[in-house]
């Protein structure tokens, strides 16, 4: 995810990607579009794709809304390499020492998120396929950041600002600003995305419309910073068309799932000719939930190959993944936990449940039936006070500590009115005990 960057533009080389060995005979930097299918011995060669410029709208293969109507950069044959150069979520600098000063900084609305690179034509896949996605490699940036952001999940608790600035290499993050805190790398993409269909565009421009009519938390269509302009900018030929790339959706797109990691497979439907594949939102860390809004965001080249399968699973409700067991593990041997109920205050309402309009009904009552949301909430907010006090951290370092490595799992469903959700910690994560 992201919030309001406070730094200057993407302007350093991305870095190249480690891929596998033996598929490195030939880089095909890209295909335009219109160009004819790749020959056969394209399996040989790697298309990559993005990269270019000091943040996105410098780049041509790059975008940052959702629209059937978005050209496609690059081709690709199924099974081919392709290797995505991808920017950070806030599409901003992270290298600590630039001066470079953006002219985008300051948007309240943030239109320069999220930077995608793509989109790419997979040769022969058609409207109703299924596209399989198998992540092959990531070489995370040299620099990445994780802060308190007004959308994270107990920002009504923890209220002030505070940022942490990580170093990465391919084994660990470490910050200045949280001393005795490395945390492992675990990385994956937050986005993994094809283009919606003219049909799909419009369900989903509507729903969202209706949500946010009723007071629903929503991001609507937003010209500013997007990419492509000629699409999606103010002058653009569909300006309050293009979907924000924030929510998830039956595209895929920002999933934020952690298990998402090399060797695991993703499955996307086609909803246009070519599918348009797209990857963006680097992670290095999250923790299960994304709590403060932010993972440790970072700039990496994904490696990537595909598959077309025209008989898969229907997808009828979102994405579908398979993979390792071994990305389900927290990078600990031990562990603490805390737990959460559906329980509050009396007069309190949830900032969530406000938009439904029962707040008199929900203030009164103490407990509520069977509401996963405040339990995560209790399980979340026990564990930031324990990692406050246990480790000397402030609360808004313990939040984005949360953020980064812990995980919220639902422990029960059915135990009327108190579900029950867990918080883990991974206690290696400290270096000082």
């Amino acid at each position: 995810m992201v919030d309001t960057p406070s730094l200057g533009t993407n302007n350093r080389p991305m870095p190249m990607s480690s891929a596998p060995q033996g598929v490195l005979a030939a880089i095909l930097l890209v295909l335009p579009a219109s160009a004819a299918p790749p020959p056969a011995s394209a399996q040989e060669e790697i298309v990559v794709v993005g990269g270019e410029g000091r943040h996105c709208g410098e780049d041509p293969q790059c975008f940052n809304r959702l629209h059937p109507a978005i050209p496609m950069t690059a081709r690709a044959q199924p099974g081919q390499t392709i290797v995505f150069r991808v920017r950070n979520a806030s599409d901003f600098d992270l290298d600590p020492e630039s001066t470079y000063d953006d002219p985008r900084a300051g948007d309240g609305q943030i239109g320069t998120v999220h930077p995608l690179a793509g989109p790419v034509h997979i040769e022969g896949a058609e409207p109703g396929d299924v596209l399989a996605v198998t992540l092959l490699d990531v070489a995370p940036g040299r620099f990445g950041y994780t802060s308190v952001s007004p959308i994270g999940f107990v920002s009504d608790h923890v209220r002030g600002s505070f940022r942490a600035n990580w170093r990465l290499d391919r084994t660990e993050a470490v910050s200045d600003d949280l001393p005795g805190v490395r945390i492992p790398n675990a990385s994956f993409p937050g986005i993994v995305t094809v283009l919606p269909g003219p049909a799909e565009l419009a369900a989903m421009l509507a729903r969202e419309a209706e949500l946010r009519a009723v007071g629903g938390a929503g991001f609507p269509p937003y010209p500013a910073h997007a990419s492509p302009a000629s699409v999606c900018g103010p002058d653009g030929s569909h300006p309050a068309e293009c979907l924000r790339t924030l929510p998830p959706r039956e595209h895929g797109g920002n999933l934020d799932i952690r298990y998402l990691q090399v060797g695991v497979t993703l499955y996307l439907p086609c909803y246009v000719e070519g599918c348009g594949l797209a990857i963006g939102d680097p992670h290095f860390a999250q923790g299960d939930g994304e709590v403060s809004g932010t993972a440790i965001e970072m700039d990496a080249d994904f490696t990537v190959t595909t598959r077309l399968i025209e008989d898969g699973p229907a997808l009828r409700r979102g994405p579908h993944f398979e993979g390792p067991v071994r990305v389900l593990d927290i990078p600990s041997r031990r562990f603490y936990a805390t737990t959460g109920f559906p329980l509050k205050a009396a007069g309190e309402v949830p900032p969530d449940m406000r938009y439904l309009g029962a707040s008199e009904r929900i203030g009164a009552l103490t407990n509520l039936s069977k509401d996963v949301s405040l339990a995560a909430r209790n399980a979340l907010l026990e564990m930031i006070d324990y990692i406050s006090e246990t480790y000397g951290l402030t609360r808004e370092q313990a939040y984005v500590v949360a953020s980064v490595a812990v995980d919220l799992r639902i422990g029960q469903l059915v135990d009327a009115p108190n579900v029950g959700v867990t918080a883990l910690l991974p206690l290696d994560i400290f270096t000082g005990r």
